[in-house]
């Protein structure tokens, strides 16, 4: 008896089961999202793009990029949308400006800092090396 209920069970939720729905009835709104979000960064994950990261917050910004698409909008109007809401760091490749001078160029400025300080502990080491030949 148990197993025909389960039989019966299991029939009825198959009976009841469509296909899955595309997110996007729309393919040119699929390819445009799709374009947009390998070029935009997952808050969650922070090293990967909002197209590859499965985090829930990257599947409602989808969903936000989405609705706005569907809404008429330009893809900048829909990335200034979400720089205005998130800021530059939303970008993969965030503009050079004032505010990320320091991401861009720090690097480069931390490479010569390290640079100019073993110069000047090399420098310094050869010199103690000649005073010590001198005393012998």
């Amino acid at each position: 008896m148990k197993k025909l209920f389960i039989l019966i069970l299991l029939l009825t939720n198959a009976a009841f089961a469509g296909d899955a729905k595309p997110l996007a009835d729309d393919p040119v709104i699929e390819a445009r999202l799709k374009a947009m979000s390998s070029e935009l960064r997952c808050l969650v994950c922070q090293n990967t793009t909002l197209a590859d990261s499965t985090a829930p917050l990257a599947e409602d910004l989808r969903k936000e990029i989405r609705v706005q698409m569907r809404a008429g909008k330009s893809d900048q109007e829909v990335v200034d949308y979400l720089v205005a809401r998130y800021g530059d760091f939303v970008r993969y490749r965030p503009p050079v400006n004032n505010e990320t001078a320091l991401l861009w160029f720090g690097p480069f400025l931390l490479l010569l800092i390290g640079g100019f300080v073993l110069f000047r502990v090399l420098k310094k080491h050869a010199g103690s090396d000649d005073i010590q030949g001198e005393d012998a």
